[in-house]
Formats: C-alpha cells, structure tokens, sequence
C-alpha cells in the first residue's frame, strides 16, 4: 500500500528554501577553498579534540592524505552544494552534506572541557550552528521536494518514460 504525502504549498516552499540557502551556503564554502591559495584543513584538523583527534593526527602526519582529504573536502562541498541548488540527486546529496557537517561536527564539538586556540564563531554549548546545518539536511533527505521543485523531477519522469517503454 503506497503511502499518499500531501503538503501544502508553504510547506515545500518552506523546505525548498531551506535547500536552497544551506546548499547555497555548502556550495560557498566548497567555492571559497577553491579561491583561497593554499587552502587547507591543516589548521582544522590540528584543533581536533575530541572522538577524531586520532584520525586528524594520522591525516596531519602523512602529507598525501591531507591532499586528499582538503582536495574530497572541498569539492565534495561544491557538489553537495549543487545537487541542494539544483534539486539533483537532492536525497544523495542531502545525506552527504550531513555526514560531511557530523564529521566536522565531532571533530571539534562544543563540549565542556575542550578548548580551542582558534575563536569560534558565536558562544555554543552541545549545539552548535553545524549540528543545526547537519540535522536540517537529515530533515530534506526525508522530504522529496526536488521531485516537486529540481531537476530530480526530470529525471524521476525520464525513469517512468523509460519504465513504462519495457512494459
């Protein structure tokens, strides 16, 4: 039995929005590493404190991994960014860009007793702007709004053509 979803045209305006501006936010983060000389998680990882302060390590110790990560990093970002902008691959994408965040996230939670040498934008506790970000994600992988507004709607309709041909 298929299950019939009904929204209202707020809500997936709503949540067509907020696709949009996270992914327009990704997509500039990816962008702006890019434009910067040089860029990498270097500083980053070097503040690792926490669950991931291992691995960070291992990353900062061997000069080809940190090019692979800062190269998967940054345009993983950008084609997050694009899939949330254009509604392609939206659920893949949205999926992706929360883990990305959950791994920032754990790499340097605000939790009591850990301390940066780098300022943090903003005073958190637990919550941070990133787990919000990464969480939001979750939510639009649930909600199928690029099959209403993206070009996952194109290709959702060229799958049924195709479909419907073998039958």
């Amino acid at each position: 039995m298929k299950e019939t979803k009904i929204f209202t045209t707020p809500q997936l305006t709503a949540l067509v929005v907020l696709r949009f501006l996270i992914g327009w936010h990704i997509l500039y983060e990816g962008f702006s590493k890019v434009l910067i000389p040089n860029w990498s998680s270097f500083g980053f990882l070097q503040e690792s404190k926490w669950i991931f302060a291992g691995f960070a390590q291992f990353v900062l110790n061997h000069a080809t991994v940190l090019h692979v990560v800062d190269f998967l990093n940054t345009w993983g970002l950008i084609a997050i960014g694009l899939g949330l902008i254009f509604g392609l691959f939206t659920r893949l994408a949205s999926i992706s860009g929360a883990l990305l965040l959950l791994l920032y996230y754990l790499n340097n939670p605000p939790l009591i007793g850990l301390e940066y040498s780098v300022p943090t934008e903003g005073n958190y506790l637990v919550v941070s702007k990133t787990l919000i970000e990464s969480v939001a994600l979750v939510v639009l992988a649930l909600f199928p709004t690029s099959n209403v507004f993206g070009l996952d709607m194109f290709v959702e309709r060229f799958k049924n053509l195709r479909n419907n041909k073998k039958e």
